[in-house]
């Protein structure tokens, strides 16, 4: 799964990307794609860690691609821009609220609904355009009496998108979602608004225009998390002890760069199990509703062919009794089947036979 940062120039796109991938001390390309691997934090694997004390503990990761800001009127950059898009599962659209003098404003002015609505308009475009061809292919094919179905739900997402209106928050029947999968439309991508804040903001949140975009994210449907980038960087620098007090002195309880990194694992519909033992503790990555031989495949593919039975326990339950042995003791041990659905922080041992 791939998470693209996108935005206008100058937004604090690049510095979101090095403290959520780690990589700030790596040589980008300016104006080029750049892609890391993020980790997502998670308290969960931090427990199991101490009380396991494994040789490696290993945390679900996503790949993040930092895509060049988008330039209105800026052809090249603009096709670059949309074809880094067209790639990403989910997006996170950082919007600049700071003012720095140093680093100047596109077209010297922060406007953070504007920026929103122009981004949203390049995508809104290019879905169009697609629409537009794949039905004037449609109407010149001499099989068309057989696309009918497809030409209806096309002119129904025209007339959706001119209207501004994303394609995501349009429902479809079984046989439009079977014909919606031959498509890539940028309007359906999961997207969530990334606020850049000045230190200022931090104390006193009400910025200018800042009900302004919250009313917009609501009608878009998209989350939005508020965080300084420029504060994220000195909490990145700290360690221990010292990064809990300057936070406390700031009034964050948790860094915004693990909002955002778990908010966007959500977001793409993922979830984690984890495998225990003193070799490792790790958390593994499915889609929510994948049940339990898919997520064996995970680990390894002889696993899900030759798949057993599931030993599940559930995260919580360990983390209340303390160790393994307490939670069978009181009967939280359950064996599943292949069509049990994994959930979120479920503790997984395999059976299988090959």
């Amino acid at each position: 799964m791939q998470l693209g940062i996108i935005g206008m120039p100058s937004v604090g796109k690049t510095t979101i990307f090095e403290l959520l991938t780690e990589s700030r001390d790596r040589v980008h390309n300016i104006g080029k794609t750049n892609v890391a691997i993020a980790r997502i934090p998670d308290e969960r694997i931090d427990y199991l860690s101490q009380l396991y004390k494994p040789k490696k503990t290993s945390y679900a990761q996503l790949e993040v691609v930092d895509i060049p800001g988008l330039i209105p009127g800026a052809e090249k950059a603009a096709v670059l821009f949309l074809d880094s898009v067209r790639k990403a599962d989910a997006l996170l659209h950082v919007v600049r609220v700071f003012e720095e003098s140093e680093v100047p404003s596109f077209n010297n002015e922060i406007n953070p609904v504007k920026d929103i609505e122009t981004i949203n308009y390049e995508l809104l475009l290019a879905d169009l355009d697609l629409i537009e061809k794949r039905m004037e292919r449609i109407n010149n094919n001499k099989k068309k009496n057989q696309m009918l179905k497809e030409l209806s739900l096309l002119e129904r997402l025209k007339e959706a998108v001119e209207n501004e209106v994303p394609i995501s928050s349009l429902e479809f029947n079984d046989e439009e979602e079977e014909i919606m999968q031959n498509y890539q439309f940028l309007t359906t991508k999961p997207m969530m608004i990334c606020l850049n804040l000045g230190e200022n903001h931090l104390s006193h949140p009400d910025y200018p225009l800042r009900h302004e975009v919250m009313d917009l994210a609501q009608l878009k449907k998209y989350p939005v998390v508020e965080i300084s980038a420029s504060i994220e960087r000195e909490i990145a620098d700290l360690d221990g002890e010292e990064r809990q007090i300057f936070m406390e002195e700031i009034g964050i309880e948790e860094a915004g760069i693990i909002k955002i990194s778990r908010s966007m694992y959500y977001l793409l519909g993922l979830i984690s199990f984890f495998t225990v033992g003193e070799d490792e503790v790790k958390a593994w990555t499915i889609n929510q509703g994948d049940k339990a031989k898919k997520a064996a495949g995970k680990i390894h593919s002889d696993i899900e062919r030759g798949f057993i039975r599931a030993e599940v326990v559930e995260y919580q339950d360990l983390k209340e009794l303390g160790n393994m042995q307490a939670v069978k003791e009181k009967g939280l041990f359950r064996l599943e089947g292949k069509e049990y659905i994994v959930k979120d922080g479920d503790i997984v041992h395999f059976r299988f036979n090959i």
